[in-house]
């Protein structure tokens, strides 16, 4: 039997950390728009710490919805099934990753599907 209960809290506490981070990602772009630039170098540094800090961004919002979708499962009946064959995750995936939408065969293909 699922725990839901025990997903649900590191759920949220993941949620929290994600925001948190978000919030700190932004305040850090802020400065890097704010520094002075001093040369070519310094310029090139900034603006692969600013590429780097948006894709973190990035991925971290694709993880909060992730986490929002799983909430909504939860509330739904449905957490802890595998979107594409509809059997039960594994305890042990979804305590590695709570928001986990596939299992480890399933997670398997969807990665090897060639990306639009």
């Amino acid at each position: 039997m699922l725990e839901v209960e025990y997903f649900k809290k590191l759920l949220e506490e993941r949620k929290k950390q994600i925001e948190k981070n978000i919030k700190e990602t932004a305040s850090e772009l802020e400065e890097l728009k704010n520094m002075e630039v001093n040369d070519d170098g310094d310029y090139a540094a900034l603006c692969t710490d600013n590429m780097i800090d948006q894709a973190i961004n990035e991925q971290q919002y694709e993880e909060l919805k992730e986490i929002e979708a799983s909430f909504k499962k939860i509330k739904e009946g449905t957490y802890g099934t595998c979107e594409m064959c509809g059997e039960p995750i594994r305890i042990l995936r979804l305590k590695v990753k709570p928001h986990a939408k596939y299992c480890i065969v399933c997670r398997e293909i969807v990665e090897k599907e060639p990306k639009k």
